[in-house]
């Protein structure tokens, strides 16, 4: 019988319950990939992450929905990180290595926010938007772009933002595309200089609570619209979560806070 240790961690938050959950499995040496998705769906959160120690501080990771393995997940890698500082004893900066975005290196502060350096994903302009992402938005954005992850709709307001809803049979037919909507932060409260929301029905559930990932094109896009490079970014789903973002050239940096929920034991 296989033992293996499974971390469940609230990432970008610094309350349980709030941010957004993944799962972490460290491993010696990777298991059947339809092995690991059978754990990602069998804890049903949004991200499971699979890290295989290579050397100090250098691992593999890999990440699965409870649908797919997808390219590439910022909080589970946030969660990722979260373990392997805090409960298996490494310091200085780590290095995931990835298949689909290269190498990703995180380090931590020290108040305990964790920094990842990501790829530039910086959305280009869509001419003609898709009729099924504007059948399944109930705001109709101002401006649609697209980068190799998702869809950008950018709306008029914040308030748009986060009335707006969605229909998940329309959205679907975006597939292999997810779909995040987003706007510049209240100018009257003044708390953020940009919020999202995120969709992928068609790769691992309907609304997503909280999306490092497309953060990576998020930062570049409002760097340029608000002309400043360092951005507080908040996710506005039911559970939410806070984003440090940077642009430094070519990387995006983003960073946040996370708090360990559950630590158990798998038996295979």
């Amino acid at each position: 019988m296989l033992e293996l240790d499974i971390y469940i961690v609230d990432a970008f938050t610094k309350q349980q319950f709030k941010g957004n959950a993944a799962a972490v499995v460290p491993l010696q040496q990777w298991l059947a990939s339809e092995v690991m998705q059978s754990i990602a769906a069998e804890n049903n959160l949004s991200e499971t992450a699979f890290i295989r120690v290579l050397s100090a501080n250098q691992y593999e990771i890999r990440w699965f929905s409870p649908l797919t393995e997808i390219d590439f997940c910022g909080h589970a890698t946030l969660a990722a990180s979260y373990v392997i500082f805090n409960h298996l004893g490494a310091q200085g900066d780590i290095e995931f290595l990835t298949a689909k975005v290269g190498a990703l290196v995180v380090n931590q502060h020290s108040d305990g926010r964790i920094e990842m350096s990501f790829p530039n994903q910086c959305p280009q302009v869509v001419e003609q938007a898709p009729a099924a992402l504007l059948a399944g938005l109930s705001v109709k954005p101002t401006q649609v772009l697209q980068n190799r992850q998702a869809y950008f709709a950018v709306m008029a307001s914040e308030q748009d933002v986060k009335s707006l809803s969605y229909v998940s049979d329309q959205l679907k037919q975006l597939a292999p595309y997810d779909v995040v909507v987003t706007a510049r932060g209240s100018a009257i409260t003044n708390e953020y200089d940009f919020i999202s929301r995120y969709f992928w029905p068609a790769n691992g559930g309907d609304e997503d609570p909280v999306t490092g990932s497309i953060h990576a094109g998020l930062t570049p896009y409002w760097a340029k619209e608000l002309a400043k490079t360092e951005l507080l970014a908040y996710q506005a789903s039911q559970r939410g979560g806070i984003l440090y973002c940077r642009l430094a050239g070519e990387r995006v940096l983003v960073s946040g806070f996370a708090v360990l929920y559950l630590k158990g034991t798998a038996y295979l």
